[in-house]
């Protein structure tokens, strides 16, 4: 369910109550700020000395040069009508800028309108001579006599969003709230074509819009919040890019699909009673109807789709949501809540065949499957889906002396899953399956907490939890391939995952405050000798520690670390050509994560203040494996530039030191100058053979290369004016 969370700011909804209640309020230091508007606006230039692909790629500056730095915060009252009037603009120089502006009158009536920009930037440099990059008509460069001249290329998107609401108080206690969004998308995304592989560039060109209208009741002991929420996604180009290879024939020519318009309209109600002042129920109610009915766009080129299937897809989905919940404090030491969800998502797509290769009857196993004399025809329908989950929780928690608490839960969820079977055509085994890996058609999940707790304690907060989950199901249907039906997927396979939480906040002395986290996750599957490809064993452990002094009533430090690891062994088969065997693999994944922080706060005389920080953060992913030739005459299947060694380890470092200091010029303004020197480096292989020479799109065809600085170091200097009022 979307939600308007955006509607009104807090210091202005924050501002509105002080009014409503009074006086009494108002003496309160932080609600008085609240209620006497302030002001203000920073002005500014800023340098990078180089490019930053890696660390630039979400912040609009990823290119070496000057940015501008303007931002800004007016906020007026108008005493006599008590309406306020707010303008909140950040990285207005830059492509990440937002600029909203608020219009509220207190308990009656509100507006805001908002504008912001999200970029993405491609970190990598594609060498290419593709001709037609951000087009729906695209030529690939071809080799020998008639290869396209190459240049260097970046790629990217921008998210433009303009979004408008607001709200009227119609009677005391009802509120009408509306908004809507309107988000365009553009630039070009990494893509490729054909089984070469070739390389191709995704064009980007959509429109998103979402609208909500919401009524929210307030009264006594009711409270009612309900609507009708609606999202349209629209694909402004025709849906098709046509790419062929230069100099090519007519086989080298390759049709590309992009996503078709869709739509969804949901209407909901959630509420909730306080029975007693102890006691208090809840509901939630939603029903969704969302649908795909766009042309297709292969239907318009000759040869590219099954003859006698529909114009569209005619594609539909409707969800169901009801749940119900209720929580009590029966005793002043114990309290307990229960939930109970129903959520079904049903799928009334009409059921098509779409491609078809060879004479019917479709073969429903591999090759070596299919008896003498029945012909093997491939075909592929859409498959509806459906999924029907019951889920509930119980929990209960008593309060023992000394401020400690003893928690216990129960989660349980329930799920029937509809099983995709083809369109009825005779098959080997007389079932026209479409499933090319194993599926279950019941899963079901239960969870059991405790936790003690402790709070309410001037020196020391915190809490230890032990979790503890059972995943299981049906059994296994069969799929259209023997070696499919060996894996066991991650997703419904049975599991048991056991997990533990610490949290502390610590301050042994008034000025030093200590923060500690730590989680360890541990998840084991099942595997049997019949289904032995799969991830066996999974475990994850999460580590953090903040900390705080103030040295003086001047000087503060701070200082945070963190650490996280995930392990993962898997065992996994590539089977060989000719019936030369297979290679098995087993291999234990590991991802180590570290991560430093420090801050120092000071004022190093009456009209100036410094700052430092330094952050360095090093992430390692390791892949050792061993790989063992299973069959006679097995042999490890191989191509130009790969080898049977080991994969590498990848390690990604960033170093950052900032810098900064304020010089007051006057009582209302100040000089504000800042520092940043930056370092990543990486010796990711990704785009690289393991010999070290470097990945190549269709070297008989393409010849497309990919890449990336390994070290990327740039220092950012700016000067900033900032003026604040009333």
């Amino acid at each position: 369910m979307f939600t308007n969370k955006q509607t009104l700011r807090l210091t202005t909804l924050a501002a509105a109550l002080t009014c409503a209640f009074g006086p009494a309020l108002a003496q309160d230091e932080t609600v008085t700020q609240l209620t006497k508007p302030n002001s203000w606006f920073s002005i500014g230039a800023g340098w990078w000395s180089d490019d930053r692909p890696q660390e630039g790629i979400y912040d609009g500056m990823n290119q070496k040069g000057w940015y501008g730095l303007f931002d800004a915060f007016i906020n007026k009252r108008d005493e006599a009508t008590g309406t306020w009037y707010s303008l909140d603009a950040r990285n207005v120089g830059l492509d990440t800028r937002d600029i909203r502006a608020d219009w509220l009158r207190q308990g009656n009536i509100g507006a805001f309108v908002q504008f912001s920009q999200t970029p993405r930037d491609n970190p990598y440099t594609f060498h290419t001579g593709l001709r037609g990059i951000g087009t729906t008509n695209q030529v690939v460069s071809g080799a020998g006599a008639n290869a396209l001249p190459f240049g260097d290329y970046h790629l990217g998107t921008r998210r433009d969003l303009w979004n408008v609401g607001g709200y009227k108080n119609l009677i005391p206690g009802l509120d009408l709230k509306i908004n809507y969004k309107h988000e365009d998308k553009t630039g070009n995304r990494q893509w490729g074509r054909g089984g070469a592989p070739e390389f191709a560039v995704e064009p980007i060109d959509t429109t998103t819009q979402q609208a909500e209208v919401l009524l929210n009741y307030m009264r006594d002991n009711l409270q009612l919040s309900g609507g009708w929420y609606g999202s349209w996604w629209n694909q402004n180009t025709s849906g098709l890019v046509d790419t062929t290879l230069n100099g090519g024939t007519a086989a080298n020519r390759f049709f590309l699909t992009l996503p078709l318009d869709n739509q969804a309209q949901q209407f909901f109600l959630n509420g909730g009673y306080n029975f007693t002042p102890t006691t208090r129920g809840t509901f939630k109610l939603s029903y969704t109807h969302a649908t795909q009915n766009e042309n297709l766009p292969t239907q318009s080129i000759p040869g590219l789709s099954l003859a006698g299937t529909p114009q569209s897809l005619d594609g539909e989905i409707n969800t169901t949501l009801a749940q119900l919940g209720v929580t009590s404090r029966p005793t002043p030491n114990f309290s307990w809540l229960a939930n109970l969800r129903y959520y079904n998502a049903e799928e009334k797509t009409p059921q098509n065949r779409w491609v078809q290769t060879g004479a019917l009857p479709c073969a429903t196993g591999s090759s070596s499957n299919i008896p003498p004399g029945t012909t093997g025809a491939t075909c592929v329908d859409n498959t509806p889906l459906g999924f029907e989950t019951w889920s509930g929780k119980l929990e209960g928690t008593y309060r023992l002396p000394m401020g400690f608490s003893l928690i216990g839960g129960i989660d349980y969820a329930d799920q029937d899953r509809i099983v995709p079977v083809g369109i009825a055509t005779v098959g080997v085994d007389g079932v026209d399956r479409q499933r090319y890996v194993p599926f279950k058609s019941q899963l079901d999940e239960t969870t059991y907490r405790l936790q003690v707790r402790r709070g309410l304690s001037e020196t020391i907060n915190g809490s230890l939890a032990y979790l503890y989950s059972r995943r299981s199901g049906s059994g296994y249907t069969l799929t259209n391939e023997n070696e499919s039906d060996e894996i066991n997927p991650i997703h419904i396979a049975k599991r048991d995952r056991n997990r533990w939480r610490v949290m502390l906040d610590w301050t042994p002395l008034e000025a030093l405050t200590f923060t500690l986290n730590y989680e360890n996750a541990q998840d084991k599957y099942d595997t049997t000798s019949d289904r032995p490809y799969a991830l066996t064993k999974g475990t994850g452990q999460v580590f953090s520690l903040d900390a705080s002094y103030a040295i003086s009533d001047l000087w503060k430090v701070n200082a945070w670390y963190s650490w996280d690891n995930q392990k993962a062994e898997q065992f996994t088969q590539r089977a060989a050509n000719s019936g030369a065997g297979a290679a098995e693999k087993d291999s234990d994944l590991e991802d180590t994560g570290n991560t430093l922080g420090l801050g120092l706060r000071g004022v190093v005389m009456p009209k100036v203040r410094v700052g430092a920080d330094v952050l360095y953060a090093k992430q390692n992913s390791k892949y050792p494996e061993t790989i063992t030739l299973t069959g006679p005459g097995a042999v490890f299947p191989t191509a130009a530039g790969v080898t049977v060694a080991p994969l590498q380890d990848i390690e990604n470092r960033l170093t950052r030191f900032k810098l900064f200091a304020a010089y007051e010029l006057h009582k209302n303004a100040e000089l504000f100058i800042d520092y940043i020197w930056e370092e990543w480096k990486t010796d990711d292989w990704s785009w690289q053979f393991a010999n070290g020479s470097t990945f190549t799109y269709g070297t008989t065809t393409d010849g497309t290369q990919v890449t990336q600085a390994p070290k990327q170091t740039s220092n950012f200097i700016g000067v900033r004016y900032i003026y604040r009022f009333q």
